[in-house]
């Protein structure tokens, strides 16, 4: 008996330990969930311009403008606003919409606005000099795609957005002066018009709803309007992209209007800071509610190495609460800050995507972009290579070049690829790139017997350096810290020579380049003009960045 009791008494202990060590392990779990208190600006690094975000359940969607890179509109997916993933892109076939050869620099996709409702994604957007150019929305009910092609709308103006109000009508908000008068220089509003979404067009009256929140507010656009506890408020950009821009609300109890400019605007700037502070150019917002009841805005911003900007507009978070109907944004600080509390959201990062990309799928990965909209095939993925046709496109162009590229996130980076190339013409190249726009770029690129830097800076080309090498095989290789461009190669990574010239990263920079596109890095081929059947193959690029 004795024995039994023992027995029941240690079973007891033991099962007591083990709910013990559960309940601390579901605490360590709980714990390592929410362990991320802080949050560091910018969320999405490097060109990721004009932020719009929507919510479905517990899942945030968010797009950016791509003006003429090709495919454009990305959409990024997460759980928490801050970690996110790369899903698709709006626009991902070339027959969507013509990004064609002889599209200027920075123009193309603008700002774009994306909504859900009905089960249904929606992507609205202006399309800038193109072929079929104006005002567009796509539609689709998985945001990964594929979306549908445009339907084009009879709308003036750029930045348009959506908005379905409680009894189910849905409204176009556009950008612009409708009285095509400007009463002060650069003046322009917002404007407000019901669309017939199943027919996909425009009805019933146009109204201005306003010209901006004061006398002499420039460049009034980007407007979103949003419903929140019955009244209406109206969101707009204003006072340009650049150092002076803002963000200011407008309000009314109608859809209608009129709409009157918040006391506070503007509700959100950077401008008052000066230029030492390390984010400038903050505006062209929109906010969500999540699934607690608070309230967050993206916006687009821009950071400072040395006085330049370098990796272009790229995408910021801040909390914003409501005081009466004013958007307060980051309560008690009034500005967005390098590092702040994460929203109060399941920490869900994803799964880093290898440094190393070795070719070895049937698609490229997703992060890869090339220059307007391709008329043929001029790339192809086999046995862990990627082959690039040399064509007679060139660099300097307003082409569809055979150029595959990635965006440039950090200022401390480092790119590095692997190459077999050869040919006995002078005219054939193929190798790296740094490229803002066709007037600004680097080329570190292989010819008949040299490696060759070549800069081109507002459209003048320059020979940097050029040494000898006669090799098949060579690795390229970029690194960027700060405003320094070190070039080197070798025909292995351990036999790696530095190039003696250092080069200037503002070359791509936002005060050189100017524009509203970012830099990118990747593999070019060419053949300078001329008919060519030779290929550039490429075993890996790999991207490291700090």
């Amino acid at each position: 008996m004795s024995n039994i009791q023992f027995s029941t008494k240690t079973k007891t202990k033991t099962t007591s330990l083990k709910k013990i060590l559960i309940v601390f392990a579901l605490i360590a779990i709980g714990f390592t969930i929410n362990a991320q208190e802080t949050f560091k600006n910018p969320i999405l690094p490097g060109y990721h311009p004009d932020p719009s975000i929507c919510r479905v359940g517990d899942d945030y969607y968010m797009v950016n403008s791509t003006f003429e890179w090709f495919p454009g509109m990305p959409i990024h997916h997460s759980k928490d606003l801050v970690n996110w993933e790369l899903i698709g892109y709006g626009i991902h076939r070339p027959e969507q919409l013509a990004l064609q050869e002889g599209l200027g620099d920075y123009m193309g996709v603008f700002a774009v606005t994306i909504r859900y409702h009905d089960s249904v994604f929606y992507l609205i957007n202006t399309c800038v000099q193109c072929e079929k150019g104006g005002n567009f929305y796509v539609t689709a009910t998985n945001p990964a795609g594929p979306w549908s092609d445009p339907i084009w709308l009879d709308a003036p103006g750029i930045d348009p957005s959506l908005m379905w109000d409680d009894d189910g009508k849905c409204y176009y908000v556009g950008h612009g002066n409708l009285k095509e008068k400007q009463d002060w220089p650069s003046q322009q509003g917002a404007w407000l018009q019901e669309i017939d979404i199943m027919q996909g067009k425009l009805i019933g009256q146009r109204k201005q709803l306003t010209y901006g929140h004061a006398n002499n507010a420039v460049w009034t656009e980007g407007p979103h309007l949003y419903k929140i506890k019955g009244k209406y408020m109206l969101m707009v950009a204003e006072g340009g992209t650049g150092f002076n821009h803002s963000t200011t609300v407008h309000h009314s109890d109608s859809i209608w209007g009129p709409y009157i400019a918040d006391m506070v605007n503007p509700v959100l700037t950077h401008r008052h800071l000066g230029r030492d502070y390390p984010f400038h150019s903050i505006g062209h917002t929109d906010i969500i509610e999540t699934q607690n009841g608070e309230w967050w805005a993206v916006m687009l911003g821009k950071r400072y190495v040395d006085g330049y900007t370098l990796l272009a507009r790229e995408t910021f978070l801040c909390p914003v609460e409501f005081e009466g109907q004013t958007p307060v944004f980051n309560k008690g600080v009034g500005i967005v800050e390098p590092e702040m509390k994460c929203p109060n959201l399941p920490w869900t990062p994803f799964e880093k995507k290898p440094a190393r990309d070795e070719f070895d799928g049937s698609k490229l990965n997703l992060e890869w972009n090339q220059l307007r909209s391709p008329q043929e095939s001029w790339y192809a993925l086999s046995d862990g290579k990627l082959a690039l046709n040399l064509r007679s496109q060139v660099l300097d162009s307003l082409t569809n070049p055979s150029l595959l590229a990635r965006r440039i996130q950090h200022h401390n980076f480092t790119a590095t690829l692997s190459m077999n190339f050869s040919s006995k013409k002078e005219n054939e190249k193929a190798g790296m790139i740094l490229y803002r726009r066709s007037t600004c770029h680097y080329q570190f690129v292989k010819e008949k017997n040299a490696l060759v830097v070549i800069k081109t800076i507002k459209g003048k080309k320059t020979e940097e350096a050029r040494v000898p090498y006669s090799g098949k095989n060579v690795i390229l290789k970029a690194e960027g810290n700060g405003l320094k461009l070190q070039f080197s190669y070798g025909s292995s990574e351990n036999e790696m020579k530095a190039i003696e010239e250092i080069q200037d990263m503002s070359v791509i920079s936002f005060e050189v380049a100017e524009g509203f596109n970012g830099s990118y890095v990747g593999m070019y081929a060419t053949s300078s003009g001329n008919p060519s059947k030779e290929k550039a193959k490429f075993n890996w690029f790999e991207y490291k960045g700090e």
